[in-house]
């Protein structure tokens, strides 16, 4: 077998309540989903969907819950929110970059969490936020 055959691309997710289009860029500098809204220095995507529906469950808004397929146009690097503190070796395959991602497409059918996981999770970043953790940290 030729060791040199290229190995299959990685499929990127972006989850969010954002309505987007391919095409649509996905830029720093909105107000983050996350945490204190604050002007988002990073733009975060993942390489499994798990953390992706995660994403849009999360997402602040009303909008309807949405997972796009999003390309970056420049350097990604591990999400030190989730490496470096709860899952070292990204295992969630979480990534964050300061370049834009390219919306490619949607991912029109997947299965949100059940309400009780939800409901957990919303529960847990709560504690974190009475403690004075931000959920995203910069």
């Amino acid at each position: 077998m030729n060791s040199n055959l290229s190995e299959e691309p990685i499929i990127y997710y972006h989850g969010t309540k954002a309505d987007l289009k391919p095409g649509d860029l996905i830029e720093i500098g909105f107000s983050s989903n996350y945490g204190t809204k604050r002007k988002a220095k990073y733009i975060y995507l993942s390489a499994t969907l798990e953390a992706a529906i995660w994403g849009a469950e999360l997402a602040f808004g009303e909008g309807k819950e949405r997972i796009y397929i999003v390309e970056p146009t420049g350097p990604i690097e591990d999400d030190p929110n989730l490496t470096d503190k709860k899952f070292p070796g990204n295992p969630t395959k979480s990534y964050r970059s300061q370049h834009p991602f390219k919306v490619i497409g949607e991912v029109e059918e997947w299965q949100g969490h059940s309400p009780e996981q939800l409901k957990a999770m919303k529960d847990h970043l709560e504690k974190l936020k009475q403690q004075g953790i931000e959920a995203i940290e910069d």
